[in-house]
């Protein structure tokens, strides 16, 4: 499954993934009237992508994936997510024509 893949490449996305986690998160806890217009436009997509599957995860989308991180969400990044689910450390929920990566 790994490919030509190595395990610091797969390590560096871990590492990205977990940047754009705490950053998603550090703007979901801050108050709404001490955020600017940019970062209120985030939290209420945040607020549109959770569902009752998601209620008390934490995910990201692609989207998050881009907007806080280098990564592109190519071929070689989802195969990277594809060893990280067999791993379980990554969950894929889907629903709603967004796919959620949830962290286990």
């Amino acid at each position: 499954m790994r490919g030509r893949l190595t395990y610091s490449q797969v390590n560096a996305v871990i590492q990205e993934i977990n940047k754009a986690v705490t950053s998603k998160y550090k703007i979901m806890r801050q108050p709404t009237k001490s955020m600017t217009a940019a970062v209120r436009n985030l939290y209420f997509r945040f607020q549109e992508e959770e569902t009752k599957d998601t209620k008390g995860e934490f995910f990201i989308v692609e989207a998050d994936i881009e907007e806080f991180t280098q990564l592109k969400a190519d071929k070689r990044f989802h195969s990277i997510l594809t060893i990280l689910r067999h791993c379980q450390r990554v969950r894929e929920i889907r629903g709603s024509r967004l796919v959620r990566y949830a962290i286990c």
